[in-house]
């Protein structure tokens, strides 16, 4: 894995690492020759870091709940002590919460999904740039949705944290235009991953919905969002910044 590739010869931080879209990220980066920072407040994401490491590449991992201010500082930091530097990140913690309609949705589940979606990557953000900044430039991944383009009823907390990463993603994106620091969004569209499955077995009639929604009548894979978020992160995307690039099968284009 620490081959060639592209982004050989890189560190990178990936949130929400332990499964789906964040498992098959940092697969991704450590395939393409990147040093990498498993994160997940879930203690799987440690069997992430040995998958690489048996593949022959070098990561480490590092717990963070990124609805907490002061371990997002800690990961960060402790990415840069022990790999010396940081080049890219991939902000991808995140959950769509309970839901229900939008007179509905407790105080409680709003604060926690904005606080997860939204401020988390605000966080992320506040503590990455300084130091790419200072390195001379790096690149920057967060993970917005479909949700953050177009309205979804029942997850109007959901949907409204995505739209925030977006826009928060092209302030940053434009206030580091000269800095070298490039900062784009992932809007993934319905991709097969455990969590979503946990959502499907509630209702067989989830899973008809979503595939009924789907141009190509199929889910997305998270290796698919993946590929793209590493290449974003690659030199061959260095004129690219301030973007929200949706991989969905063309779902929100119907």
């Amino acid at each position: 894995m620490s081959g060639a590739g592209l982004v050989a010869g890189k560190v990178a931080l990936v949130t929400g690492a332990a499964q789906g879209i964040g498992r098959a990220s940092a697969l991704a980066f450590a395939r393409e020759g990147a040093k990498v920072m498993v994160s997940d407040m879930n203690a799987a994401g440690e069997a992430v870091a040995e998958e690489i490491a048996k593949a022959g590449g070098e990561a480490a991992f590092r717990r963070c709940d990124v609805t907490r201010v002061g371990e997002i500082e800690s990961l960060v930091l402790g990415t840069v002590e022990h790999f010396g530097r940081l080049d890219c990140a991939h902000n991808n913690a995140g959950g769509p919460g309970l839901g229900g309609a939008a007179h509905q949705i407790t105080r409680d589940d709003w604060d926690h999904v904005i606080a997860l979606n939204l401020t988390s990557v605000f966080y992320c953000l506040r503590y990455e740039i300084p130091i790419m900044v200072q390195q001379g430039g790096g690149a920057i991944v967060n993970t917005a949705s479909g949700a953050g383009l177009i309205a979804v009823p029942g997850l109007a907390h959901y949907s409204a944290a995505k739209h925030g990463v977006l826009g928060l993603t092209k302030t940053a994106a434009l206030e580091n235009a000269r800095t070298g620091v490039r900062i784009n969004a992932i809007c993934p569209g319905s991709v097969d991953t455990p969590a979503l499955r946990v959502h499907i077995a509630k209702d067989p009639r989830i899973e008809k919905a979503i595939l009924a929604s789907q141009p190509g009548g199929r889910l997305g894979t998270p290796d698919e969002i993946a590929e793209a978020v590493v290449w974003m992160c690659s030199d061959r995307a260095s004129f690219v910044t301030g973007e929200s690039f949706v991989v969905d099968g063309g779902a929100v284009m119907r």
